[in-house]
């Protein structure tokens, strides 16, 4: 990680309130994709990691049976509480945590998580995505900066001194060494996109008199 989590936090701490008004089209088209593919039934428990302002969180809330967001950034959840608030959104919670402790001990069903993952090193999001798959969510969706082509030196989409996207393909080996079947790739532009990861489901036993 190139900054401390407290160093992230105090980052966006300061830009919250601003946060949902500066986004770029990539960005936008890659929430739409995360919670197009999250696709939260009724039932479901959804775990928004990285949660920020709550965009995906309240974007997701009208089909789950409860959203819970996590974040770093004290700024981000006063923002995100603030706008559950103005939509009369009841079904989310907000609280502090991070990838890799989510301080989250319920079951969930889906775990979502736009564009902050790549903030984290090569080895820390391979840990991150571990702690994951322990909740044992049936479905991992990943938006975030991610290297598909070689990025231009020049012109690279995200911030060098602050950010460490990996490879697509390092984040599909995360996923599929943690017991996950990535079922989707989208490509938003070069160096984004995201990932939908699946966990197998269990074999049935079949009854004793089919067997």
């Amino acid at each position: 990680m190139k900054k401390s989590l407290d160093e992230h936090a105090a980052r966006f701490d300061e830009i919250a309130s601003e946060y949902d008004d500066d986004k770029s089209p990539e960005y936008r088209a890659c929430a739409d994709l995360v919670v197009e593919h999250a696709a939260p039934d009724s039932d479901d428990v959804v775990l928004d990691l990285a949660t920020g302002t709550g965009a995906i969180a309240l974007a997701l809330a009208p089909d789950a049976e409860r959203v819970v967001g996590r974040d770093i950034s004290e700024g981000m959840l006063e923002q995100a509480h603030a706008n559950a608030d103005e939509r009369g959104v009841e079904n989310v919670s907000f609280a502090s945590g991070s990838f890799r402790e989510p301080e989250y001990d319920g079951s969930v069903d889906i775990v979502t998580s736009n564009f902050a993952m790549h903030h984290l090193a090569d080895a820390e999001k391979r840990e991150a995505v571990e702690v994951i798959a322990s909740l044992e969510p049936r479905r991992f969706v990943l938006g975030d900066v991610m290297v598909f082509d070689e990025p231009d030196p020049d012109e690279p989409f995200y911030s060098p001194e602050v950010d460490d996207p990996a490879t697509v393909g390092t984040l599909a080996d995360a996923l599929t060494d943690a017991g996950f079947s990535l079922t989707a790739v989208e490509r938003v532009h070069g160096q984004v996109g995201v990932l939908v990861a699946e966990r197998p489901e269990p074999a049935r036993t079949a009854p004793a008199n089919d067997r």
